[in-house]
Formats: structure tokens, sequence, C-alpha cells
């Protein structure tokens, strides 16, 4: 007896997306069924490209086809369509999430992990575009190797540089290296909205927006301006760092911005002559911490040599492909849990009630 669509369409409904919780079908995640013979391929639709579950997906449909009587094998292929708020499209048309990556104190490496991740988001296949809300201290051109470079004009509107593949903007790019800028809360306020509304981003999946440490007015002018997906906060292991990172998330917490989870850098050193790990700062902080504010832990970044040489001679890419394979791996790790947090603060923002009053 040949099976059918509907027959796979019903067992594919006990397959639930690991991060959003209910099943791929309702979420209309299944783009296609082909059958031929007792062969069934299915077209599984991913939220991003960067799922960090895609295996897991990947067993749980092979496991549900495959009770059916006459099917011997079942392929899964993906593609991927990342989902956006409504309300972000209403302000930053085109843009289909932005994500602020904040520290609740420098030092912690705060600009080196938003560089990383969303490298790491636009190695997986997603549009990126990177915007360096430290106006006091802006390192992203710098760190992406196009300081001295000047955005275009196109119009009303500013045209980002591009490295890497990520669409940049920065104030490092009006002012001199060594020019400090002195001003008060409201001009960093002018800059940011400026950022975001006179610039062309054209169409992106993902904004990352690198804050200044702590918890000043360019975190309060994005809350009030448009309609974030989330806040990532970074720390090291350390007791006081981690204290800081519990006030930046209460911070967001105050200003209604959904928390996306904690990052952990310079978690761990590991020798590259002999490969042994030595936990220089502690390790576990802010795991344990995320863990106590019920907050999505989304990985360890190692303390590393390469990474610091590759940012600061403007080629962080190479971080995927010239570091140390555990290295490299755990970066892809934190940047694939990012996304797959994006997706399920996506998913809970479109299920919000709204009031219509006609």
């Amino acid at each position: 007896m040949s099976v059918t669509n509907e027959q796979v369409m019903e067992r594919l409904r006990t397959v639930n997306d690991p991060e959003l919780h209910r099943d791929i079908v309702t979420l209309n995640m299944v783009k296609g069924v082909a059958i031929d013979g007792g062969a069934v391929n299915v077209h599984v639709e991913l939220t991003t490209p960067a799922c960090p579950l895609k295996d897991q997906i990947t067993q749980d449909v092979q496991r549900a086809v495959m009770v059916l009587d006459g099917v011997d094998k079942v392929e899964v292929e993906f593609s991927a369509q990342v989902r956006g708020e409504s309300r972000l499209q209403q302000s930053l048309p085109g843009i289909k999430n932005v994500v602020a990556i904040g520290a609740g104190k420098g030092g912690v490496g705060k600009s080196t992990a938003a560089v990383l991740v969303a490298l790491g988001l636009r190695r997986s296949g997603a549009k990126v575009g990177i915007l360096d809300g430290d106006v006091y201290g802006p390192s992203i051109p710098t760190m992406l190797g196009v300081e001295g470079q000047k955005p275009k004009v196109n119009g009303e509107k500013m045209v980002p540089v591009e490295a890497a593949g990520l669409k940049i903007m920065s104030i490092g790019f009006m002012v001199n290296r060594d020019q400090p800028l002195i001003w008060r809360g409201p001009m960093a306020h002018g800059v940011v909205k400026q950022f975001l509304e006179q610039v062309d981003w054209g169409e992106l999946d993902y904004l990352i927006v690198d804050l200044p440490p702590g918890t000043g007015d360019v975190p309060l002018t994005l809350a009030q301006s448009i309609p974030m997906t989330g806040a990532i906060v970074i720390c090291t292991p350390q007791d006081v760092a981690l204290l800081d990172a519990r006030r930046a998330v209460m911070m967001y917490g105050q200003l209604n911005v959904p928390m996306l989870g904690i990052i952990e850098n310079m978690s761990f050193y590991i020798c590259p002559s002999c490969g042994h790990r030595d936990e220089i700062f502690d390790h576990g902080g802010a795991e344990r911490a995320a863990s106590e504010m019920d907050l999505p832990f989304l990985g360890a970044i190692p303390l590393n040599a390469k990474i610091r040489q590759f940012s600061d001679t403007g080629v962080p890419e190479k971080t995927f492909s010239d570091a140390d394979a555990r290295v490299a791996s755990a970066v892809e790790a934190v940047a694939h849990a990012a996304a797959g947090q994006i997706s399920v603060q996506s998913m809970k923002a479109e299920q919000q009630p709204t009031l219509s009053i006609e």
C-alpha cells in the first residue's frame, strides 16, 4: 500500500520545532512533500539559516514518517526564511530584527562578541548589518578593516560601508581616529536616531547594534525609537563583571526590551601548543547567572590570541577558518544559539494580542 501526502502531513504534526515548541505544520514550516515509491522527501523551511537544531529536526521528521507502512527512506531538505516583527517593519522597512548587544561594564569584549555574532549569522546565509552604537568609543570600523572609509550618500540617506558581507555604519566614519567625542546625552541620542532613520540599510534579516557599555542614553534611545527584537548581554566570568551584567539585564527589563540571553566572553583559554584548557578568569559564572535570572545562556567564547589578532588587523572572519577548531566551533555555536532565540522572540511578538479600535 502506497503512502499518501495526507498521511505524511499528519505524522509531521507530531514533530515540534525544538525551540518554538509547536508542530512544524502549524508553524507553516513544511513547504512540500514528495513521494517516490517508498522514498519520502520533506522540505522544511527554517526560521533562520543559522538554526542550531537542524540535526534534531531531521531526526524527528525521519522518526515520525518512517512508522508509516510502505516508507523505506525519509530525506529532509532545508531552506530558510528569517521571520521578523511586523511592528518593526513600520519603523524600519526592510529590517526584520534589531538586536542590541550590550554589557554592564567596559573591557568584557562586547564589540568583539557583537562582530563575531554578526559574522556567524552572515556565514549561515543571512543578510546582516551592524550599527556601531558605541558613539564614545567606536571600534567597529577598525575591527572590520574599513577605518578611514566614508559612507556614500544616496538622495537623503547614507549608504552603509560594506565589509565581510556586512553592512556597517559608525560614527567612526565621520570623525578622526584620535578625536574624542565629548558629547552630552542628547547629542548621542541624535546620532543613534539618525543612523536608524537616515541610513539606507536595504533588506536585512538582522541588524546588530553594538551598544556602549553601561546603562546610559543609547540603550534608552533605541528602546524609545524602535521595537527591538531583543538584547544580548556580554560578560566575563568574574563575580564583579557579573554584578554589572545583572544591572544591564535589569535595565533592559525596565525598558521593556526582551532579553535574548547572556554570552560569557573570555570564558576559558586553550593553549595552542599543548591543547591544555585553563580557566584564567574562572568559568561558568554567566551560565549560573542566566539560570538564576531564568534567561537563555547562549554559550561561551574562549580567550584566544587569534580572535584578538584577527580583530586588531580587521579580518575577524578568519576566526571561523584560521583559529583553533574548538575556538571556531564555540563562536559559531554562540551565533547559532543567538539566532534561535531571535526566532523564538519574533514568534512571541507576533502572537501578542493587539487592540484594534474602529
